[in-house]
């Protein structure tokens, strides 16, 4: 009997050994959110005119993915992140309006009338159900900390209590995304606390022209990013002993443009204009302070067991060069786009960074320059340095990924499918039949349904019922329309499409 218990409880010791090896094995979780930032921008994925080292250090020290989508639209996307379902569900277009601080920081409104317009703000903004399950909430159950630096929660205009409800802990930036196209806030709010920043008075925060030809540091004294690198260097000293999920959603490289100062690689470019050179300077910022970020884990002994994941909301947006001619969806020689064979792309319509890389369109369209994005993640130990994927993967599948990162079970019902064992070079057991991607602008293009043999459907005009289908793994430029080869397939994810718009969603009661 005495034998029977001691190898009970020499069981017992390993089994709680071995739990605890698991437990310590648990990785820290940091995901730094880009935006606006198409895969174009990077040099991993092509980009020849601004290097960006650190984080191309992310691919060749890790996992880089070639198959990857988030939304055309930066509310869109956020909400799909944070929920852990396509943005074709009911809500996943329903965001707020932002800009009432704004308002009543030009002093346009009163304070009175602003807390009477707030209310009934609070009052009608898309309700969360109780059963609903967030990202950072996946987080939370496994006893992490979580913290959010930079453009809070979905979007427009957002609050404290609705922050919380969305699973952060700690929290510092901005709540109104309309505060956030500047760069120099008079105050940004840290845990509902507001708190000023000095030398910046500006009510828009500093907002400039679209022509982007203000003098630099126009706007203020104090630049928000850097307020935030701060912010995130000093949660990492004091949470490095405990587990934690960072989440930093930057304004980098959202115009309209704005910086301290020109990075000296383009300072004296004999070419560019200043609003390009902001730009590219911008992007330089956004690769510098990940390159802080990864020393700060190298210096805290953490880097080991931290996994890092870097990703943007949408595709390339642009804010210098030729954004008119965007618009009016027409060629540098002034001769018209179309959406067959002459599509707009900034390869071929004078954009000197080529930030779409090729690919049709841009944010808000339908096409790859819409709504593909970058995505590396790095995990020293775990993932094979400099390794590939083309699994077809989505912003909505980061809360499965999370919860099997983290050893909680995924919440029924969501859209998403982990991607961890893609990541370890494990068999990826499954894996999507599609990634729904809406879409309610009509720039170019509108919703698109990408199948994992890899055809994509784009409703290129929804008033003219235009369909059209691409091999985007032969064809990721979306040059050869195969509509006309497939009639069948066109109809049969035509009819997936339509019963994924507005459709209901299955993770609530």
């Amino acid at each position: 009997m005495k034998l029977i218990l001691r190898v009970c409880l020499i069981l017992l010791a390993s089994a709680c050994g071995v739990a605890n090896a698991n437990a310590t094995e648990l990785p820290n979780v940091i995901l730094i959110f880009a935006d606006d930032l198409g895969p174009g921008m990077l040099g991993c994925y092509g980009q020849n005119v601004v290097t960006t080292p650190n984080i191309d250090r992310l691919a060749t020290e890790g996992m880089k993915f070639n198959n990857y989508y988030g939304a055309v639209y930066c509310a869109p996307a956020r909400w799909t992140l944070l929920t852990g379902m396509h943005d074709g569900r009911i809500g996943g277009w329903a965001n707020n309006r932002g800009g009432l601080p704004i308002l009543r920081d030009a002093g346009k409104i009163t304070e009175q009338e602003y807390q009477k317009r707030l209310a009934v703000h609070k009052a009608n903004s898309n309700p969360i159900a109780d059963d609903e399950v967030f990202l950072a909430e996946i987080a939370q159950k496994a006893g992490y900390n979580t913290a959010q630096f930079g453009k809070l929660d979905r979007g427009f205009l957002t609050w404290h209590e609705r922050v919380k409800r969305f699973g952060w802990d700690f929290y510092e930036g901005y709540y109104d995304h309309q505060r956030c196209h500047g760069f120099y806030p008079p105050y940004l709010w840290r845990n509902g606390e507001r708190f000023d920043l000095p030398g910046n008075t500006m009510a828009n925060c500093g907002k400039t022209s679209e022509k982007g030809d203000e003098p630099l540091g126009y706007g203020g004294e104090t630049y928000s990013q850097n307020v935030f690198m701060e912010g995130i260097l000093k949660y990492l000293r004091e949470h490095k002993d405990e587990r934690f999920f960072l989440y930093h959603p930057t304004q980098l490289p959202h115009g309209p443009v704005a910086i301290p100062k020109l990075h000296p690689d383009f300072a004296n470019h004999p070419s560019m204009t200043l609003a390009e050179k902001k730009y590219a300077s911008m992007v330089k910022m956004l690769d510098d302070h990940v390159g802080l970020i990864m020393t700060e884990l190298k210096t805290l002994g953490i880097d080991d067991n931290t996994i890092v994941l870097f990703s943007s909301d949408n595709g390339h947006e642009l804010y210098y060069g030729p954004k008119n001619e965007y618009r009016q969806q027409k060629f540098a020689d002034g001769q018209p786009a179309n959406l067959t064979d002459k599509k707009w792309r900034t390869s071929e319509c004078g954009d000197v960074f080529d930030g779409a890389s090729g690919r049709a369109g841009l944010k808000r369209s339908g096409y790859q320059g819409g709504m593909q994005c970058p995505l590396l993640v790095r995990w020293p130990g775990k993932i094979e340095a400099g390794s590939e994927t083309s699994l077809l993967s989505s912003h909505y599948d980061f809360l499965a990924t999370m919860a099997d990162l983290v050893g909680v079970q995924k919440p029924s019902g969501k859209d998403g499918i982990s991607y961890v064992p893609t990541l370890l070079g494990k068999p990826q057991t499954q894996s999507h039949d599609f990634v729904f991607v809406n879409n309610n602008f009509k720039v170019m293009g509108s919703r698109a349904l990408i199948t994992g043999e890899g055809f994509k459907l784009v409703e290129a005009d929804r008033s003219k019922n235009l369909f059209q289908l691409y091999n985007i793994l032969s064809d990721n430029e979306e040059r050869f329309d195969l509509a006309s080869q497939y009639p069948e397939k066109v109809e049969h994810l035509k009819q997936i499409m339509q019963q994924e718009t507005n459709s209901q969603r299955p993770d609530l009661r």
